[in-house]
């Protein structure tokens, strides 16, 4: 039986913010004109892909760590991770001073790797996802850790909400926002900071058509596993819906579209473009389901995009954007 809203526990939306906003950013809420016009809006961009380690993850990991105890932080913990997740927990980890080990899929990008090391974090590279996940489990179990789910997690949740308090904080008159969704945490934090407080705010996902466990799992009713990914978007494939995310998007998310990776690559150069800024594949999502018509909006409407993140080097850029 798959979890619904009455068996969460109260998630504490605004106790994150405050535990969490002296040490991330409050991301700016960028505007551009060209993409309003495209789209047919009032657009605005949440840059989460200037937030701390480069992506909203910094968020969930430092308030899921502020949340142990003293002796949970001493033995240190575990997680699993592609990539941003990874550097995430890694930073909160050195800002708490915490011991972390995270495994990664042997395809992840090696600047992560790099990112996450440079942080702090052990890094062990393992198999395929669903074996980095057992591989973290097992660390686990032997070495006494704490298991930080990367996405499937009150205080993950509660942390990512804290993005959708500054939108609504900064700009009141939103009616639309549209968010990337991997595993599910980011979009269950939004919808569940924003939506019972604003209940006429419309919020839509956007996936990869490689990786679209989330629209899978709203057609079947529960949540459901994929047994491979296929997308440039590794900040969008976990192959599973979180169990708490899932209820969060069936309870407050009008819809959860799919882009496929072209869509993707041309949100990453309108982003480049119309606003300077750069973004990795996930966090172009939003823009590219925009553009590509896939979210109902009007001239009437103010869209905010969460640009989720900005972890992509040059030559993946160079390479995508030829």
């Amino acid at each position: 039986m798959f979890v619904t809203m009455t068996d969460i526990p109260e998630i504490h939306f605004q106790a994150a913010r405050a535990a969490i906003g002296g040490s991330i950013h409050n991301t700016p809420l960028l505007t551009s004109r060209r993409i309003g016009e495209t789209v047919g809006c009032t657009f605005l961009g949440k840059c989460e892909n200037l937030q701390k380690t480069g992506s909203f993850k910094a968020r969930g990991a430092l308030n899921k760590l502020l949340s142990l105890s003293d002796r949970a932080k001493a033995r240190g913990v575990v997680t699993i991770s592609a990539g941003n997740h990874a550097q995430a927990l890694a930073w909160a980890s050195a800002t708490t001073d915490t011991p972390c080990t995270v495994v990664m899929p042997e395809g992840a990008s090696q600047t992560k790797v790099r990112a996450s090391k440079a942080y702090g974090a052990n890094v062990i590279l393992h198999g395929t996802v669903h074996e980095a996940f057992e591989r973290a489990f097992q660390l686990r179990d032997e070495l006494g850790l704490t298991f930080i789910h990367p996405f499937d997690d009150p205080d993950i949740i509660a942390g990512a909400g804290s993005t959708g308090i500054e939108i609504m904080d900064e700009s009141p008159k939103t009616t639309v926002i549209v968010v990337p969704v991997g595993g599910g945490g980011q979009i269950a934090g939004i919808a569940g900071a924003v939506k019972p407080l604003f209940g006429n705010i419309r919020i839509y996902g956007v996936e990869p058509t490689g990786a679209a466990a989330m629209h899978l799992s709203l057609k079947k009713g529960q949540p459901v596993r994929l047994d491979s990914v296929n997308t440039i978007a590794d900040g969008l494939a976990p192959p599973m819906a979180g169990d708490l995310n899932f209820a969060f998007v069936k309870e407050y998310v009008e819809d959860v579209v799919l882009v496929d990776d072209a869509d993707i690559v041309d949100g990453m150069k309108r982003v480049s473009e119309c606003m300077k800024l750069i973004v990795e594949p996930s966090g172009a999502a939003a823009v590219a389901a925009l553009t590509k018509g896939l979210i109902p909006v009007g001239p009437e409407d103010t869209v905010v995009a969460v640009l989720s993140g900005g972890n992509v080097d040059s030559k993946t850029i160079a390479r995508l954007f030829a």
